[in-house]
């Protein structure tokens, strides 16, 4: 959304913990070429932690991963979202005091 990128969720596995964030369009590369001797390296990885953190802060445990990426050549940017465990909420605090 502060990117301005619009991402659809495609490819979900049986279980319906694991899916692919797919992104048109990535505002972060705009300018930027890979040499040959970094085409390991994923530029955008920071955008895996930003989703990873996004959840994390709504109690899901989660591992993204960066499946596709067009400074590598491919069609699309793909993010493979996996669910770890569902992490119970805890207050720090009682309420019934």
């Amino acid at each position: 959304m502060f990117l301005g990128v619009t991402a659809s969720v495609t490819n979900w596995d049986a279980e319906g913990a694991t899916c692919s964030l797919v992104l048109e369009d990535n505002p972060l590369v705009d300018f930027v070429e890979l040499p040959d001797t970094c085409q390991g390296l994923h530029y955008c990885n920071i955008l895996s932690g930003v989703i990873r953190g996004a959840l994390e802060m709504v109690s899901m445990k989660t591992e993204v991963t960066w499946v596709r990426d067009m400074l590598h050549g491919d069609d699309a940017y793909e993010l493979r979202v996996k669910l770890v465990k569902q992490v119970p909420e805890e207050y720090p605090y009682k309420d019934d005091d």
